[in-house]
């Protein structure tokens, strides 16, 4: 076996539908397959968050350990390295004379340079590498549009896509891989070695996510097949309390344990078997989105890290870390936003319809940098997603190419919809127990002795208001239509124009 490929995996931790694998299983070489710790993903973002948070190296860690399992079991193993890709990678195949390196790309620009610093490091020892695409449910050969002719609205691209596009069937899942023989495995980092805090389940967490391709099926399994959950999905995935309102593949996805297209193929199948319905089709419409997000990615590039974001808006955004803080620790005095900034805090997750609230109270409400809540996302949810966390969060802003004027989350509205009984709130807010469900969205309006029965006092056991709702919705939407008016093509000349990647 003369030729020797190294696949290097990155966010597609599995063994499913990995073309990058399964096209160097095809050529009957000697495959190694790794992983790089990158020590740039455990640093400190722009604004001083780890880059990678507890619950998200955690969610890591045990995805490399179930895929290390899982090559073993095929005779092989994961190679754990910790360095820089560009680095370890061509080292490793001058080590072992290997001659080439395959790899699913990424999109945005900090991966980018990795994998052209790799690329031109491979060619100064003659060793070719090739690059495939893994992380969407289409791919971008099948789109009916060039990626720099993507359509700036969703509907348009969806409607196109689902007119003219099909998926591509999954590729076989290997049976074997040859033995890696005498190299050296390398140990997998303790939380601790990666300069982390432990993290501790908080007993609150309705589902425990634990990361891996394993854990990824066996949720499909039972969210398809055991429980026939998908088939109400439309009308249950808004709630915000409970572990099966929605399918939460989100961190599996975000990580490459499970694939879109294998998702895609079990929806068929669930549709040929048991039913096809407004459910069923809501899923494959959600699995578009994150596509969206990563075409977007990759047809604009480094606009949707910056301030103004995909329509070039210059807003007069705060950075009061103060209030910031208070938006983070969830201490607003709002209950919708403070009891889903707790559970972020307390599990690394949070539910769609709570992350459309808090955003849009960060910065339609407070008027605060929406970089620094996606900056406190990317290091807190275990499910982030580059392009998605920033699509979104341009979105919210209203300073996306999808975003439609100064459109904001009434969070008493919302409150009243989506928690009525003020279930959710209470859960994750102790404080408000024992608060009649008719004010336990309000409880700054408890009366005295409303307060004493309620045991508790406003201001101590639980916060004030930190804002009026109304007025500052108007005052931010003021500023929002001055600034458009001014011209929401201009560029930034903001400070942070070249924020972040």
């Amino acid at each position: 076996m003369s030729k020797k490929i190294i696949v290097w995996f990155r966010n597609d931790l599995r063994s499913h539908d990995h073309e990058a694998l399964y096209r160097a299983i095809q050529t009957k070489a000697q495959i190694i397959p790794i992983y790089c710790i990158d020590p740039r993903h455990f640093a400190q973002t722009s604004f001083g968050f780890p880059k990678t948070g507890s619950f998200r190296a955690k969610f890591l860690l045990e995805s490399l350990t179930d895929l290390r399992n899982k090559f073993i079991s095929l005779g092989s193993n994961l190679i754990i390295r910790q360095g820089l890709p560009e680095l370890v990678i061509p080292e490793l195949a001058a080590q072992i004379q290997a001659t080439d390196v395959y790899f699913h790309a990424e999109v945005t620009s900090e991966e980018i340079k990795v994998e052209a610093k790799l690329i031109d490091n491979l060619k100064k020892i003659s060793i070719k590498s090739e690059s495939f695409w893994g992380n969407t449910l289409y791919h971008p050969d099948a789109l009916p549009f060039a990626i720099d002719r993507l359509p700036e609205l969703f509907t348009s691209f969806r409607k196109e896509v689902e007119k003219f596009c099909t998926v591509n069937p999954c590729v076989p899942i290997p049976t074997y891989l040859p033995s890696l023989q005498d190299l050296e495995i390398g140990e997998m980092p303790t939380l601790e070695e990666l300069g982390l805090e432990p993290a501790i389940a908080d007993p609150r967490a309705v589902i425990k996510f634990i990361g891996g391709e394993t854990q990824a099926l066996e949720r499909l399994d039972y969210y398809f097949w055991q429980s026939d959950l998908i088939a109400t999905y439309k009308e249950t995935r808004n709630a915000m309390l409970g572990g099966n309102y929605s399918s939460k593949f989100s961190p599996w996805l975000a990580l490459g344990c499970i694939s879109p297209r294998y998702i895609y193929a079990q929806i068929q199948k669930y549709e040929q078997e048991r039913i096809k319905n407004d459910s069923t089709y809501w899923l494959v419409f959600e699995l578009l989105w994150r596509d969206y997000f990563r075409f977007i990615a990759t047809k604009h590039g480094n606009r949707i890290f910056k301030v103004s974001g995909l329509q070039g808006i210059n807003l007069p955004w705060s950075e009061d870390l103060d209030k910031f803080k208070l938006w983070q620790m969830g201490k607003t005095g709002f209950p919708l936003i403070d009891a889903n900034m707790q559970e972020l805090a307390a599990t690394g997750f949070m539910s769609n319809r709570g992350r459309q609230n808090v955003a849009s109270f960060l910065t339609k409400n407070m008027g605060i940098n929406w970089q620094l809540g996606a900056e406190w996302f990317e290091s807190m949810l275990i499910d982030y997603d580059v392009c998605s966390n920033w699509g979104n969060w341009n979105y919210t802003a209203g300073v996306g190419n999808d975003a439609r004027g100064f459109r904001y989350f009434n969070i008493l509205k919302q409150s009243q919809d989506y928690d009525p009984e003020g279930k959710y709130v209470k859960h994750w807010l102790p404080a408000l127990q024992s608060v009649p469900t008719v004010k336990v969205h309000t409880p700054w309006k408890l009366l005295e002795i409303e307060q004493e029965r309620s045991q508790i006092r406003i201001g101590k056991d639980y916060p004030a208001p930190i804002l009026d709702l109304d007025h500052s919705v108007k005052v931010n939407q003021k500023a929002y239509n001055s600034a458009c008016a001014i011209g929401q093509n201009s560029k930034s000349s903001n400070k942070r124009s070249n924020f972040r990647r």
